[in-house]
């Protein structure tokens, strides 16, 4: 127990939870996708190891240009998205407070990603309201040219990753910020007769980078084998390529799993593949930075790029909104005729005839999210309690610990812990789900609670310890109320993820836990987009209501205490 554990004890218990729960599963799922991948699956009578897998898989139609799409989305959503980000910081630091950007990133960080993808497939289809808006121009016939969606060269894929993913790099580089003496540097620079974006782009960024390298390779990663996105907005025929293999492990035809197999060990090899890349960019970017940093120009370019980037950032989150909006207009929609830009007739029917299905649906969702974010925080706290023990610091062996599940595409090892969790009888299951949700989960938690937990006064602990408090005490009476807001922000961001999770949820459920994810993934290739409204409407409802929580109990807390203050005196 926590309370009793010496540091030592309590350490080893977090690190065997950790090995046993989230590296075990890892490893073992690699291993079985790896041996199905190079032929040897005795369950579909393959007992020979061989290259036939490999060849079978090269030889699917489309298989090349598939590769092909996903570099092209994956590398150029990443590197879009990264230079907006690093861009947008350099020229509105002053107005990029911490408080400010949660506040305004929150309903996109909080939105899954298919609920974007679907809500934003919403508004650049051919009858969608740009092509709407742009009507009287067009003579008010549709734009028979306007195709983002499912387009061959994933141009709505691109956007939807952007509009998702930039968010979160903001977010990584305020937090990063604030380790960085970039006043300092401003102040430094200014005196020197540098401007703004030149003391960026030679001090500020340069010491950013290693801060904000592991959440880019997390972006990299998803940006490259997206299923759910890629579903919704990437081209259909060939599709990207986690969804071609996807679709070879659903094949009826089960000797299709073993090229699946060697797909899936190719997807992971493609990510590594694009960490190399990005490492060799930045080794190639150290010399020439440091010659470009010593010819001492005062005065660079860059500086007019800020209205593009603040333009590129502001046409990006316009979108955004309007994707999370016309989720909501379309669950509410009767009739819409073209080219109305709102509905010409509002019904609640969507939602009524879907009211049988949705609540078993709705609770298998807030369930798996409840258990997942609660065992997610249990871990995080005692990692960093045990941390707080010791008297130690995360080694850096640590934190790729933490981001492992985020850095390997879970297309790589999903499918092979499948199939180990079918041998044990396990698959099909809520547990199966909650353990394979807990594997993305735990991360986020622990990314977002351990920056505030560490920057907690450490005197304070201290001081309870002098009037006698047990570290149980210390860590129930002082540690967890001062950290109130960071653990319920970390709980929120938890109840997101559970509820984006898509692959984990339809591989390790076996199809039989439907959850809004999965079932606005699966409607949202219908003609009914009242429907997939409904299901969208509430897969991005759940995780801003969470925010709110989040944001409104501390307030509500703060002021109960404040009754209770002014009533004693």
């Amino acid at each position: 127990m926590i309370s009793r554990a010496d540091p030592k004890t309590l350490r080893l218990s977090v690190l065997g939870a950790l090995g046993l729960g989230l590296i075990l599963p890892i490893l073992a799922g690699l291993l079985e996708t790896g041996r199905t991948g190079f032929g040897y699956a005795p369950a579909l009578g393959a007992i020979s190891v061989s290259l036939e897998p490999w060849q079978a898989l090269f030889t699917q139609p489309g298989v090349w240009t598939s590769i092909r799409l996903s570099l092209l989305t994956g590398l150029g959503a990443t590197a879009l998205a990264t230079l907006l980000a690093l861009g947008f910081a350099t020229f509105a630091y002053p107005y990029l407070t911490q408080k400010h950007a949660s506040r305004w990133l929150t309903p996109f960080l909080a939105i899954p990603h298919a609920a974007l993808a679907i809500g934003l497939a919403f508004v650049i289809m051919p009858s969608g309201w740009i092509a709407r808006a742009l009507a009287p121009l067009t003579g008010m016939e549709p734009l028979s040219g306007w195709m983002w969606v499912n387009e061959t060269w994933g141009l709505g894929l691109t956007i939807g990753l952007l509009i998702k993913e930039l968010p979160f790099l903001l977010l990584m580089i305020v937090s990063a910020s604030t380790q960085i003496p970039i006043q300092q540097y401003r102040r430094v620079g200014r005196s020197l007769g540098y401007s703004d974006a030149s003391v960026w782009l030679k001090l500020i960024i340069p010491a950013l980078w290693p801060l904000i390298r592991l959440p880019v390779m997390v972006v990299l990663a998803y940006s490259l084998s997206s299923v759910d996105m890629g579903l919704i907005l990437g081209p259909s025929n060939p599709p990207v390529f986690a969804v071609f293999v996807l679709q070879l492990f659903s094949d009826p035809n089960l000797l299709l799993r073993l090229p699946g197999s060697a797909g899936a060990l190719l997807q992971g090899l493609m990510v590594i593949a694009a960490f190399l890349l990005l490492w060799l960019i930045e080794c190639a970017c150290k010399p020439i930075g440091r010659c470009w940093a010593r010819r001492g120009q005062r005065n660079i370019a860059a500086a007019r790029m800020a209205p593009i980037v603040v333009g590129s950032i502001m046409l990006l989150a316009m979108m955004g909104g309007l994707a999370m909006l016309s989720m909501l207009i379309w669950s509410l929609t009767w009739r819409w005729s073209w080219p109305a830009l709102l509905p010409t007739q509002w019904s609640l029917q969507a939602w009524q005839l879907g009211q049988s299905a949705l609540g078993g649906t709705v609770l298998n969702t807030m369930a798996l999210a409840l258990i997942t974010t609660t065992l997610a925080l249990i871990l995080a706290i005692a990692w960093l309690e045990a941390e707080d023990r010791g008297g130690r610091g995360r080694a850096g062996w640590a934190e790729w610990l933490i981001y492992l599940p985020l850095l390997i595409p879970q297309i790589a090892f999903l499918q092979g812990l499948n199939v180990l969790f079918l041998q044990l009888g396990l698959s099909g299951g809520l547990s199966a789900v909650i353990w394979a949700q807990a594997l993305f989960v735990f991360p986020y938690v622990m990314i977002t609670l351990s920056d505030p937990w560490r920057a907690l006064d450490p005197r304070l602990a201290r001081s309870a310890a002098s009037l006698g408090a047990s570290p149980i005490k210390r860590l129930l009476r002082v540690k967890l109320p001062v950290l109130l807001t960071p653990i319920l922000t970390a709980a929120a961001i938890g109840v997101a993820v559970s509820v984006a999770q898509y692959l984990p949820t339809l591989l390790m459920g076996a199809g039989r836990v439907p959850t809004l994810t999965t079932e606005a993934v699966s409607l949202a290739s219908g003609s009914d987009r009242r429907v997939t409204g409904v299901y969208a409407s509430l897969q991005a409802g759940l995780p801003l209501a969470a925010y709110l929580l989040a944001f409104l109990m501390p307030s509500l807390r703060h002021r109960r205490w404040q009754k209770t203050m002014d009533t004693r005196s």
